[in-house]
């Protein structure tokens, strides 16, 4: 299940029916969880803690320093969940003492070709990232994200969950859950509610979404006034609770 050509350091643990093909490289530090595929010439750096059934495809680079000038060579780490596949050229670094010190990514997500997790990134599950997707430094990315092919998000923003970002759109302000952004920079273009269907959201609560979405979107309220206005809906339904505490507890702010 190993390749002769793949060079090990023999600090690494591996999991069972882990395979491993030509010329990949595991550092210093590194475990690598059961029925975990390593195509060839995959490079995993560590301190790394990968989980089970992941799939790494092709010259894809995991773990590595960051590219943060501040960095200065600290231990810091990568935790990577479950079912993960992670395509060509897929770039993913560890985090900085400047932040927690690790970058994670959950499970179940698709990372394709090309695309970037920074540093001290937080990803949750379900999300896909598209060809040439790239996230920066401290970015959070909820569950069920999808970001469109070549789509840049700027450090330290926050795309909440079931929000699709489209192609080419560039993000400098936060996303709230379960909008569609583009263009460059990002502005809203309502709700993902295809994306809510098919996640089994019922029609009342895609309803009080809408609806919140047109106090904070559609009636020129200032911010505090939209969440003031759905004070009680947010304490009636949980995905306008989602919404609103996602807008409450942004420092960055959102698209507008």
């Amino acid at each position: 299940m190993i390749h002769p050509t793949a060079v090990i350091d023999a600090s690494a643990r591996i999991g069972n029916n882990v395979r491993i093909g030509p010329f990949c490289l595991i550092g210093a530090n590194v475990e690598i969880g059961d029925d975990t595929v390593l195509e060839s010439h995959v490079v995993i750096k560590g301190p790394s803690k990968i989980g089970k059934a992941n799939h790494f495809y092709q010259f894809s680079s995991i773990g590595e320093d960051c590219q943060d000038k501040k960095y200065k060579g600290e231990p810091t780490e990568l935790v990577i969940g479950d079912n993960n596949v992670f395509r060509e050229n897929c770039t993913v670094h560890r985090g900085t003492v400047q932040d927690q010190g690790v970058t994670r990514i959950g499970s179940n997500n698709l990372f394709m070709n090309n695309t970037h997790v920074a540093h001290d990134c937080v990803i949750g599950d379900h999300v896909i990232f598209a060809s040439g997707a790239q996230a920066a430094g401290h970015v959070h990315v909820g569950d069920w994200v999808i970001l469109g092919g070549m789509s840049g998000i700027h450090q330290f923003c926050h795309i909440g969950a079931h929000s699709f970002i489209g192609g080419g759109s560039i993000v400098v302000k936060d996303v709230p859950p379960y909008l569609m952004a583009h263009g460059s920079h990002a502005v809203p273009a309502g709700l993902n509610v295809e994306g809510l269907k098919r996640r089994g959201f019922s029609a009342d609560a895609i309803l009080e979404v809408r609806r919140a979405y047109k106090e904070v979107y559609r009636k020129g309220l200032t911010v505090q006034e939209a969440l003031d206005a759905l004070a009680d809906k947010a304490a009636e339904f949980a995905e306008v609770k989602l919404f609103t505490d996602f807008i409450a507890s942004s420092s960055r702010g959102i698209i507008r």
